[in-house]
């Protein structure tokens, strides 16, 4: 048994959101603040299934910083690895509150500041499985410090995941972008990404098989291709194994986050020793849950709906 189940690493940042729907953020004059950042919301959503999950992230020594910590913490994640940079502030995020694709400005400072030193084999020699994603990979120093710890995490027996949520706004340099997240799947990586993180990282329209192929190319072993409404496909053993999930018929209220809960309730239960089709259910279960709460998931849920 591992201390914790998740490690998740990489940014934690404030969004500040328009209250009321617009067109754009021009349009938009009154915001309020939220904790934002993929690894926490995926510890969070783990932690609140009873996982035991820690966050490796960078804030500003400042009250929003103070603000992000005091926020994760009450999801239940051991908040005691996040760094305090002395000299970037906390980063933020403006969004636009919108009913299509939303409007939104990065001001990237403390989150990209992790650095190796942050990341300890120890750290790593506990925890069964490494999460990040492609906005922590996008920038230095948390680019390289990310890539290499993936690599001791391998060599320690520490799961490598990766939600590859490319965006050309946030990393705009494609090319680098595909040679950084291939070094990264290369440890045997764990992939999640949905038709539209495929449409982004490849710069236009490209088949499924064609990303499972190219993603196992890399050395990932697992590729999780998620398609909205059509389900989704797993290939597994480096693309030896592949099966196909359906959607169960619901009303969607909010689909906000629904990746993150599909892929929670993945590893929540391939943690668990569940075979790749369990996993796959379990993925989708918590994702339903997700996909009729308005808001994130209860502070508490229990573990026992992912096997329903």
């Amino acid at each position: 048994m591992k201390k914790y189940v998740l490690l998740s690493v990489g940014e934690l940042l404030v969004d500040i959101i328009g209250t009321d729907i617009q067109e754009s953020i021009l349009q938009t004059s009154t915001f309020e603040r939220f904790q934002g950042g993929s690894p926490a919301n995926m510890a969070a959503n783990m932690a609140r299934l009873g996982m035991s999950t820690a966050i490796v992230s960078c804030v500003g020594n400042d009250n929003l910083g103070i603000f992000l910590k005091n926020e994760v913490a009450k999801t239940g994640i051991d908040v005691s690895h996040v760094a305090t940079d002395e000299f970037q502030p906390t980063s933020t995020v403006i969004v636009s509150r919108t009913k299509g694709t939303p409007d939104f400005i990065a001001y990237r400072t403390a989150d990209r500041m992790i650095q190796s030193h942050h990341i300890p084999d120890s750290l790593l020699a506990e925890s069964a499985i490494f999460h990040t994603t492609c906005f922590a990979l996008s920038q230095e120093p948390a680019q390289s410090a990310i890539v290499d710890a993936a690599k001791r995490a391998n060599s320690l027996g520490c799961r490598v995941s990766l939600d590859a949520n490319y965006a050309i706004q946030i990393w705009a340099d494609r090319k680098q972008a595909w040679e950084t997240i291939s070094a990264y799947c290369s440890h045997d990586g764990l992939v999640k990404l949905s038709e539209d993180d495929a449409e982004r990282i490849y710069g236009y329209k490209v088949s499924e098989e064609q990303v499972i192929k190219d993603f196992h190319a890399m050395g990932a072993d697992l590729v999780c291709f998620t398609k909205g409404g059509d389900g989704s496909t797993i290939s597994y053993e480096k693309g030896s194994k592949q099966i196909h999930l359906g959607v169960k018929p619901i009303e969607v209220i909010d689909a906000t986050g629904a990746g993150d809960a599909f892929w929670a309730g993945f590893l929540t239960a391939f943690s668990e020793g569940k075979s790749i089709e369990i996993c796959a259910n379990a993925g989708g279960n918590l994702a339903a849950l997700k996909l009729v709460t308005k808001g994130p998931l209860p502070a508490v849920v229990d573990k026992s709906v992912l096997y329903l």
